[in-house]
């Protein structure tokens, strides 16, 4: 489990730099820029009511810098310079301080304290001071070396404003141009062209953080005007799937977006530099996008006309494309390069790249994370895969997420602040709004779904050393404790944007927030403490092969309960993990009867975990893949007893005491299958034992069919919820169904009056891809295991089972089907079902066992349904000792010559149902 440190390493700077600093007065002469601040290490020092930072610090390299918005300050604190002089030097510093003679007032100041301090004409390669202090109009022609002084372990305090050298200069690009931010930008601290509003300002105890604090840090529409120049559509093309990009950084923006707002196209400014990242290698190098690679190329050199390296790319379209109109090598990473062009998929020389770029390297990267993240279940996209690694700090992330296939307008220049999506601008406008009780423009509204999404994803980079998320979770955390969460369930459904935000917000902060006990009553208003038990003890055993397996163990959690598990040295950082909640489908619905996702996972990564879930639950081990565990104990120290019956084990003395425990959910575990249910839906079950015998009846028949052994290698599971993504129940593990069946599941007399839907689902559970011919059979075949434990174990024959399988209903199917042709676009769910039951009808059950059974011993069959059907003719016909192809050609499939010569030796089926249609 990832815990939240109490106080991180910029907190403690924090302390140290502002240390006997109880408040700072600003109303003077002076009128500060407002600095922007991007990156993981830059955090601010003074930020006013507005939230405009006015004065901030950060690391770079093995050094570190403080920036003060104006020179003035330089002076007017001395308390602040001399703590920031002392925390510059660092803690092996010798206490020298060079100071430009342009500042000599600083000198003045420091030189009661016990600092060696020198006034010196200009930085020099050979200072040997540890900290030099500057304005921020006096570095330009130090600019290089004082980044490597930094870097090296130097520390260096600016002062300066932008405001008045941006309005002499209107048409310049501050961020690049202005001297100081030749230096600070580097670090990630820039100084803007805007003034910042002075006062009055107590320091707090911690970084100051706001809402407030605008995240834009310049108008782009510079940068896509040279951009897009000739540029008048991207094409995504059929074939290529690209991921989205979140585009969160105040210097980044989306240049080619989806008409829902979905960026696939971003670019950046980082420190001097500068990246593009398309988020699907193929795209760079096609000649649809010769116009803005042309140009991207162009604005990543800055005019420098240098050398443009193309790392390891899939194939040579992107390198054959740019070394058309510049000087092109093939190389790794080097540090003499203008551009690296490189994937999101190489993990080397990652600092390098990014002190690069900081430096005023151009970046362009290409690639997608929605593989990665679909191969890597259990991981963190926004942390563990490498392409973020590298862009996270450059204010873009690779997404999970599919952009769909197309053509897309780029924006238009001068509309695009008002209409690209930036999701930390987004959430800056979204709570404004909130807060001042205002009512969301029309465009903000139909971007809160995709802000609830964007929240989750963010707050998922647990970067809690970075100053910039630190105040997004401080800004959620705030409007969550201000405005709660909506107390959703089924009598009180969320509907509107507004309540979809505060709901997932409220869901996702909780598991980042550094102090989740006092925001827990702003989320879950109704909490009853429940009884529980203490040092519960279980013997775990599991004996997996290709599938993860749930293994239950009768505990629940309250929501926001937290308890310790101790977990034996052989299961710890082996694949398996701990899991509170079994309601694990994701809704996406526009009204909700509960969150989202109320489940969370976590890897067994110490033998002592920690473990909690907003929600609650029932508690679960994950036992892995190819997991040979028998008798392990594992204790949970405190917990929830849920009402909980194994057959075999619990008696009914047990039972009779378990039933009436006081988790609002509960579980029935027999041979083959465990059901969940609503702990009202068993409290009055006096005999677990012949529901027990029912199912094991019902699941040994499934298994039967299946021509699988009458013990699964894993049992079924059917969960019932509120809601559930999709149908009234859908198949998986578990299988998924809405709580008004929870009767049926766990009532032995409505089970023997029928229960289609359930064995429906458990039919879609034994289909194979070998046999299966999707779509059309999707949901047929599964049918069959529905008419076979209605007949063979509840007694109720087909006709009587579903009105589908009526004598009149099948044989009208059958009449529409041969008029229409024998079409098989017309092969369908009953009309399928249909061709399957009339080879059971003639040749028995066995039949399809046989069939069903040969299949697993088949190493390889083929793909494509035609194959799939010519491989079902010949195992069926084996299997009954017939040669069922003119049967299977009555029904319209494709029956080869090839399968004919395989069965030809066997008799053929002359009068099967099919000969009296023709």
């Amino acid at each position: 489990m990832t815990t939240q440190p109490t106080q991180n390493l910029h907190e403690e700077s924090y302390a140290r730099l502002m240390r006997g600093v109880k408040e700072l007065d600003l109303c003077g002469p002076s009128a500060p820029s407002d600095l922007v601040l991007i990156g993981d290490h830059a955090f601010p020092l003074a930020m006013n009511s507005q939230g405009q930072v006015i004065m901030a610090a950060s690391l770079y390299g093995r050094g570190r810098i403080v920036v003060l918005g104006h020179e003035g300050y330089l002076t007017a604190f001395p308390d602040l310079v001399e703590n920031a002089v002392t925390w510059l030097g660092g803690d092996g510093s010798d206490g020298s301080v060079a100071v430009h003679q342009q500042v000599k007032a600083v000198a003045d100041n420091l030189s009661k304290s016990k600092l060696k301090v020198e006034v010196v004409g200009g930085f020099g390669l050979n200072l040997g001071a540890a900290v030099y202090v500057t304005d921020a109009y006096s570095v330009a022609a130090d600019a290089k070396g004082l980044v490597a002084f930094m870097k090296a372990g130097g520390g260096v305090l600016i002062g300066g404003q932008a405001w008045n050298w941006a309005q002499t200069r209107p048409k310049d690009n501050v961020l690049l141009l202005f001297e100081g931010n030749k230096v600070s930008g580097v670090a990630g601290i820039y100084f803007s062209e805007r003034a910042a509003e002075v006062e009055r300002l107590p320091v707090p105890p911690q970084i100051p953080s706001s809402w407030m604090t605008v995240v834009i840090g310049k108008d782009f529409e510079d940068d896509l005007d040279f951009l897009l120049q000739g540029v008048s559509e991207f094409e995504i093309p059929g074939g290529l799937l690209a991921s989205e990009v979140m585009v969160h950084g105040p210097l980044a923006f989306p240049i080619g977006t989806t008409s829902d707002g979905q960026a696939f196209l971003a670019g950046a400014y980082y420190g001097q530099g500068r990246v593009i990242v398309i988020t699907h290698e193929g795209l760079m190098g096609r000649e649809t996008l010769f116009q803005f690679w042309k140009n991207a190329i162009h604005w990543l050199d800055e005019g420098r006309n240098g050398v443009i390296g193309v790392g390891a790319c899939p194939d040579s379209s992107c390198f054959n494309l740019i070394s058309n109109w510049c000087n092109c090598v093939k190389t790794d990473f080097r540090e003499d390069l203008s551009v690296f062009v490189c994937t999101a998929y190489n993990g080397d020389h990652l600092e390098e790249i990014q002190n690069f770029v900081a430096e005023g390297g151009g970046l362009l990267v290409g690639g997608h994370a929605w593989y990665w993240a679909q191969t890597h279940p259990g991981q963190n996209t926004m942390t563990d895969f490498v392409g973020n690694k590298l862009l996270n700090k450059m204010g873009l992330s690779l997404l999970g997420n599919i952009v769909g296939n197309g053509c897309y307008k780029p924006p238009v220049p001068k509309q695009a602040m008002k209409d690209t999506y930036n999701f930390r601008d987004l959430l800056h406008r979204v709570v404004c709004h909130m807060s001042k009780g205002e009512e969301l423009e029309k465009k903000e509204e139909e971007c809160l779904r995709k802000l609830g999404a964007d929240c989750a994803a963010y707050l998922n980079r647990k970067a809690y050393d970075s100053s910039s998320y630190a105040q997004v979770v401080s800004t959620l955390t705030d409007i969550v404790k201000k405005f709660g969460i909506p107390q959703v369930c089924e009598s009180c459904p969320v509907n509107s944007p507004r309540d979809h935000l505060l709901l997932s917000v409220g869901s996702e902060v909780y598991k980042v927030c550094q102090d989740q006990d006092a925001l827990l009553p702003f989320l879950i208003q109704n909490n009853p403490l429940l009884p529980v038990v203490h040092n519960h003890k279980m013997r775990i055993s599991a004996a997996t092969e290709g599938w993860e397996d749930w293994i239950s163990t009768g505990l629940y959690l309250s929501p926001g309960m937290k308890t310790y598990v101790a977990f034996p040295a052989e299961l710890v950082n082996k694949g398996w993990k701990i899991q509170i909640g079994c309601h694990t489908d994701y809704l996406n619905h526009s009204e909700l009867k509960r969150a989202a996702c109320v489940h969370e996972q976590f890897p067994v990564t110490s033998e002592m975990m920690q473990i909690w879930n907003l929600w609650g639950g029932l508690i679960y081990l994950i036992a892995p893949r190819n997991a040979q565990v028998d008798g392990a104990e594992v204790t949970v120290q405190v917990a929830v007893p849920a009402p909980y019956y194994k057959s075999g084990v619990t008696t009914a003395g047990d039972w009779s005491r378990l039933r009436t425990a006081p988790s609002p959910w509960a579980e029935m575990e027999f041979d083959n299958i465990v059901i969940t249910v609503p702990s009202e839906t068993v409290r009055d079950l006096e005999r677990p034992d012949e529901l027990a015998a029912l199912w094991n009846a019902i699941m040994a028949a499934i298994a039967d069919l299946a021509a699988l052994p009458p013990k699964l290698g894993r049992k079924e599971r059917i969960v019932t919820d509120v809601q559930i993504s999709h149908g009234w129940m859908h198949a998986g593990y578990p299988i998924m169904a809405f709580t008004a069946a929870a009767h049926e599941l766990v009532s032995v007399d409505s089970m023997r009056r029928g229960m289609w839907g359930p064995i429906h689902e458990l039919g879609h559970n034994q289909q194979r891809r070998c046999w299966e011919l999707p779509p059309h059979t999707t949901e047929g075949t599964c049918n069959l295991w529905s008419v076979y434990v209605h007949e063979q174990v509840l007694g109720i024959n087909r006709a009587q089972a579903h009105p589908n399988v009526s004598v009149e209903n099948r044989k009208q199917r059958i009449e529409d089907y041969v008029k229409g042709g024998k079409n098989l676009s017309e092969w369908y769910m009953w009309t399928a079902l249909e061709t399957y039951l009339q080879v059971q009808e003639r040749f028995g059950w066995d039949a399809l066992k046989k069939a069903f059974g040969a299949y697993h011993g088949m190493s390889s069959y083929p793909d494509d349904n035609t194959g799939k059907m010519n491989l079902y003719a010949e195992t069926v016909s084996r299997a009954v000792g017939r040669n069922l192809t003119g049967f299977f050609r009555a029904w319209g499939w494709s029956i080869e010559a090839s399968t004919e010569e395989k069965v030809k030796n066997l008799p053929p089926w002359t009068d099967h149902p099919m000969v009296q249609y023709g």
